[in-house]
This record gives C-alpha cells, structure tokens and sequence, in this order.
C-alpha cells in the first residue's frame, strides 16, 4: 500500500507494534526443553489479546499462530509440539497479524541460550545488520533490483549466500501486496522501484550454503538440501524522502 492520509500511518503503527512486541516477547520466552507449539501459544496469545488476528491462519489456514523455523530450516516452520528446542539452536520467528485492516510483518533469528556451540552467531549478525544498511539505503525512485545487488554484495563480501527464492513484499492492507518480488539478489528484469510512502516487507535470507530453499514432506516448511544454515530478518518499513520508517521497530524508528 501506500499511505496516503495519518490515519493510515496510525493503523500501521499499531499492528507493526503488535508483531514487534510478539517477536521480542516470544524471543525472551523461549528456553531449551520447550517445545515449539508452546511457543508459538504463547505469541499467539499475545497477538490476539492485542485485539489483532495471526497473519498465517488467517491468510493461509497455516497450523500455527507463528511460523518457527529450526536449524535446517530456512522457513514456514510449523510449530509443532514433536519440535523440541535446544541451547545453540538456530531459530528463526516470524510473526505477522492484521489489526483493523492493516497488516504488518516481523521476523528474526537468534541462537537459543547462552552458548553458541555452532557458532551461528556470525550469521546472525551478519543478517541483521545488511538488513539494517539494505534498508538505510532505499530511497523514492530507487530500482529495487539495487537493493538485491546490495543485499547479496554485501553477504559475499562476509563469505555468504543468498537465498533466491524467498522474497521481500508489498503489504498493508494485505499480507502480500505489490510489488510481489523484493528479492536479495540483483535481478537485472525487474524494473519496478520503490515510491515514496510505500509500505514494504524488507527481508534478509543470509545463508552459509544453499541459495534454493526446497520444499519439506510437511507441506509448509522450507528446508536447506545441503545442511546448510540460514538466518533471517525482517522489517516492515514506510518509504519516506529521507530515511525510511521502521514501523515493525520501537516507535517506528528511521533506519540506523
């Protein structure tokens, strides 16, 4: 969408806080011995005591309130209770809800505990920060196929891929909405660019091998073929003439 007036800037804030508080606060809940389901009850809850309603079951019939990702996998975990966490796991949260008509998304990484036996941790940071600069970058007018050049550039230059296959999107009054294809990587056919008061999903899919994220026999989950690790993250952002407006961080920040 395009926010046209302050009331729908108002109606954005608001669901963007939602999922962004559900994120950080699963993020704290979560232990090594729990389960995934309790986890993804307990964002649920949180979601819908907000007044708001979970983006996957009510866009797709998804069997979670939250999709929850682990280790192998690179996305649409299904949050199932056979799914046990451990201390150095990779897991990946994604949390999107629609309040009033609006919709907003939300995603990130982490390792699980205070050990990182794995050493997973470079890939996170690496994640979260070229999205950070990706995001610092956009401006009214800009191809969007620069910002995939420098998103995959910039995990090169780290000893990383990306992952060709998942994308960034428009959203607002829908999950998805145009433009359909944000990817991270730089596709020399597309020749859409991002206008002023765009509202947009910007996602990273920094991976230490495999660039095709392959379909699982769960029907949802998207999985590395090669045991590789991927991490992600996630803004919701609003175009603006200067820095962009990171609705889904704490009081809609500019990019840093």
């Amino acid at each position: 969408m395009s926010i046209a007036s302050h009331e729908e800037l108002l109606g954005m804030r608001k669901v963007s806080e939602v999922v962004a508080l559900a994120l950080r606060k699963m993020r704290e809940y979560a232990l090594p011995g729990m389960d995934c389901r309790e986890l993804d009850e307990y964002g649920g809850r949180l979601i819908l005591a907000a007044g708001a309603n979970p983006a996957p079951k009510m866009s797709y019939g998804f069997p979670g309130y939250t999709c929850i990702s682990v280790n192998h996998e690179v996305a649409h975990g299904i949050p199932a209770s056979t799914k046990i966490l451990r201390e150095g796991d990779l897991i990946n949260i994604d949390v999107s809800a629609e309040l009033d008509g609006f919709w907003s998304d939300n995603g990130g990484s982490f390792v699980l505990g205070g050990k990182d036996p794995h050493a997973h941790q470079p890939l996170v940071d690496a994640s979260e920060e070229i999205l950070m600069k990706a995001i610092a970058t956009i401006r009214p007018g800009m191809r969007i196929a620069e910002l995939g050049r420098f998103i995959e550039s910039s995990a090169r230059k780290r000893g990383y891929r990306v992952i060709r296959n998942l994308v960034g999107h428009g959203i607002g009054r829908k999950l998805h909405e145009h433009p359909k294809y944000i990817p991270n990587y730089y596709d020399g056919s597309n020749f859409d660019r991002f206008r002023k008061n765009m509202v947009v999903a910007i996602e990273t899919f920094i991976s230490t091998g495999s660039v095709y994220a392959r379909d699982s026999n769960d029907g949802w989950t998207l999985v590395t073929g090669d045991k590789s690790f991927v991490a992600q993250h996630e803004h919701t952002i609003m175009i603006t003439d200067e820095l962009p407006l990171i609705l889904t961080a704490a009081n809609g920040i500019g990019a840093q």
